[in-house]
């Protein structure tokens, strides 16, 4: 193995090594909230992992962490962003620093996994939704809370609500199951809607790719999809590779 990849995020730090023809080896996922993420980067991550790749939306403690961990171990350490264009991709935003990284190396990591035009579903703390048409021109995309987010704002409003629990159903009979089906419902409509959006703005039902820790509790209710719980490493995978790196002409959008 060459290096690691880290994407660490809101809820969760996971990490993997990588390849020298891009694949990766097994995924180390710790949950950071309540515990402490340097203390369990130290027990967890080898002494020397050569080269450390990071894509990071979470605040900057935890970045601070993670990086203090890092440089005891890596030889070189790297920060992904979001650029205009990347082997292939062509981002939607005028400012590319405003796309999160995340939401950047998913697409860049459903792309690689077909051809096509691609709806990319990130379930974490938020669900972000992207689409990238045939041709890798990002198309735009949406944000919304998470079922699990809704609960908490739902509990930290209204504390008799329970945060979690209950069981998705059309139509429920008790509250904690009329919960669980109402925010995984309005997650669902969420997705269904921008599929059928995307099929009248490119004349063709795109691919659904769902990633994130929350995304296999909703994909048994959604139309057929790929299921890639670790795309955005899968896309710094192809990140950190220059020569498939597509760099744009001066002044180029």
């Amino acid at each position: 193995m060459s290096g690691w990849v880290f994407d660490l995020g809101n809820t969760r730090l996971k990490a993997a090594p990588v390849d020298d023809d891009g694949r990766l080896g097994p995924v180390l996922a710790i949950t950071h909230r309540g515990t402490d993420l340097g203390a369990e980067i130290e027990r967890r991550l080898p002494a020397s992992i050569g080269t450390a790749t990071v894509a990071s939306v979470a605040g900057e403690p935890l970045r601070v962490a993670l990086l203090d961990a890092l440089t005891r171990r890596a030889r070189r350490i790297s920060l992904a962003t979001t650029t205009s264009r990347w082997d292939g991709l062509r981002v939607a935003y005028a400012d590319p620093s405003q796309l999160g990284v995340d939401r950047f190396l998913a697409m860049l990591g459903a792309c690689a996994a077909g051809s096509g035009a691609v709806l990319v579903c990130g379930v974490g703390t938020a669900i972000t939704i992207d689409l990238v048409d045939a041709d890798g021109r990002h198309r735009g995309g949406r944000i919304a809370p998470s079922p699990d987010l809704m609960r908490e704002a739902l509990h930290d409003r209204v504390p008799q609500l329970a945060p979690v629990g209950g069981t998705y159903h059309a139509f429920a009979d008790d509250t904690d199951d009329a919960l669980a089906s109402g925010c995984q419902g309005a997650a669902i409509g969420l997705v269904e809607q921008s599929l059928a959006s995307a099929a009248r703005l490119l004349g063709e039902t795109p691919r659904l790719v769902l990633h994130g820790g929350g995304a296999a509790a909703l994909a048994p209710r959604l139309p057929a999809g790929d299921l890639h719980p670790d795309l955005v490493l899968e896309g710094l995978a192809r990140w950190i590779r220059p020569a498939s790196a597509v760099v744009p002409a001066p002044g180029a959008a």
